[in-house]
């Protein structure tokens, strides 16, 4: 029994740390994107300052993400070239992500009073912005899934000490 609360606690406990890792990266990227779009509308004369919203939208897409994850969503592809899998993969995580963005609000809205239609309507506001986010999401998705499919291949912690390693050799060129 002793072994077995062992075993669930070291579990539990990567869990929490590739949830604040990923939510970290998450909020780096929002965070990024907020203060470009407030330096921009700020330019134009518009006040805007939404502080909170690239944490909370870190930890709820972080949360969809590992969800995905342990439904292993993509693994079937596996056996593929490698850039057809972090392609393939991270095209299904950003439907992921929009599906549950979308299910997220719809749900928010209906506890705030809101009609359904209402709710999805502010998801992704028209139809260029929603092409916009996703495509932002697509590119904060492809250095994560990479990651993530090189930790696959060369083992748990191999990324981290590959990127520790000293550079060696000669390059030419």
């Amino acid at each position: 029994m002793v072994g077995n609360t062992a075993t669930i606690g070291r579990r539990l406990r990567h869990e929490l740390e590739q949830f604040a890792l990923l939510t970290a990266y998450l909020y780096v990227c929002f965070g990024a994107l907020l203060l470009y779009k407030t330096a921009i509308l700020n330019g134009a004369g518009i006040s805007y300052a939404p502080y909170g919203l690239a944490i909370v939208k870190a930890l709820i897409l972080a949360k969809f993400i590992m969800l995905g994850q342990m439904a292993h969503i993509g693994d079937r592809y596996d056996r593929r070239r490698f850039i057809y899998v972090i392609i393939h993969k991270s095209i299904l995580f950003l439907i992921l992500l929009n599906i549950l963005s979308a299910a997220e609000e719809a749900i928010v809205g209906l506890f705030h009073g809101r009609t359904l239609g209402a709710s999805l309507a502010e998801v992704g506001g028209s139809a260029l912005q929603f092409l916009a986010t996703s495509v932002i999401m697509l590119l904060i998705l492809i250095p994560y899934i990479t990651l993530k499919e090189l930790e696959s291949v060369l083992g748990e912690g191999g990324v981290w000490q590959l990127l520790r390693q000293q550079q060696t050799g000669h390059r030419s060129g």
